[in-house]
């Protein structure tokens, strides 16, 4: 108990520390703290798979913070400043943009994602897919005035394309999650370029959605899509909710998943980059695919 303790303040200071700091050492502590606290988080279970995440977790966390490191020194050398608001050097401000998507698991470097989480619990996939994601983004937040649009919106972009082919094929629902969370980062990266606020909803939107599905999965045991279609006889109402809430994260009308998305759509035209939509929307269109085929597996199959 007291190192569970422990550990969940390290996490919470951790990623508040990151929030409210304005300086970029002060920042890259707060995102240290908050991942060494995480670590026996992920290797709890005593499996191989489980050490495995943690390996895998820990240096994509630690090449990420270096990267940060490096960005910030870089900048500190050339303005003389560590202020977060004064990433003004070009170098730095890309590094630093990278080293962000890395520790969020955005596309290109999304590869440690889907595996950190099918070598954890229901629960710690939860937790890395939704509170570890505030301080990165918060991070992006602030410097998103000095970010190249062209950086930030092919990088959604291929997030997107990313979490939407990759989720086609999966049949464990801690991967679809993961590829979902991709995808979903990926119009919160892309629209972070034209209107940051509207990126902040769209990703709270997003952990919103997220948390009541895995609470679910972790309540009925659900890993796989098979185990999906064999909880409806069990517990119905939480199976359909599951099947709603992934329906919703897609981006589906009338549901709230549909919001984020149309006013980021909305924004996109109005900047007159009808071009950068039309892909998002063909994109998602790839998304919806899955989503619907899970539901698909609940609603249709197992309903009597």
């Amino acid at each position: 108990p007291t190192s569970i303790t422990i550990i969940t303040l390290s996490i919470i200071m951790g990623t508040i520390m990151t929030m409210s700091s304005s300086n970029w050492l002060m920042a890259w502590i707060g995102l240290e703290l908050n991942m060494l606290a995480i670590l026996p988080i992920i290797s709890k279970p005593k499996t191989t798979r489980a050490s495995e995440a943690t390996i895998k977790y820990f240096l994509t966390q630690a090449i990420a913070s270096a990267m940060m490191l490096l960005s910030s020194t870089t900048n500190a050398w050339q303005t003389g400043s560590w202020d977060i608001l004064e990433l003004k050097n070009k170098f730095s401000t890309t590094i630093m943009t990278l080293s962000l998507m890395m520790k969020m698991g955005a596309a290109p470097i999304h590869f440690w994602l889907p595996e950190v989480l099918q070598g954890t619990t229901l629960q710690t996939a939860l937790l890395i897919t939704t509170w570890q994601k505030l301080a990165p983004i918060s991070l992006m937040y602030m410097i998103s005035n000095n970010i190249q649009p062209a950086l930030l919106m092919s990088a959604g972009i291929l997030s997107m394309i990313v979490g939407g082919l990759g989720g086609i094929n999966q049949t464990q629902l801690r991967k679809t999650m993961a590829y979902s969370s991709i995808n979903n980062l990926g119009w919160t990266i892309m629209i972070m370029a034209l209107s940051p606020n509207l990126a902040v909803m769209n990703i709270f939107i997003y952990m919103i959605m997220t948390t009541p599905i895995f609470l679910m999965m972790t309540s009925t045991s659900t890993k796989t899509l098979q185990n999906l279609t064999t909880t409806w006889t069990t517990s119905t109402a939480t199976t359909l909710s599951i099947a709603l809430l992934m329906l919703s994260t897609s981006g589906l009308p009338p549901f709230t998943g549909f919001l984020p998305k149309m006013l980021a759509l909305n924004e996109l035209i109005t900047q007159k980059l009808t071009t950068l939509a039309t892909l998002a929307i063909m994109t998602s269109l790839v998304s919806l695919l899955f989503y619907l085929r899970i539901t698909y597996l609940i609603m249709v199959l197992t309903s009597p």
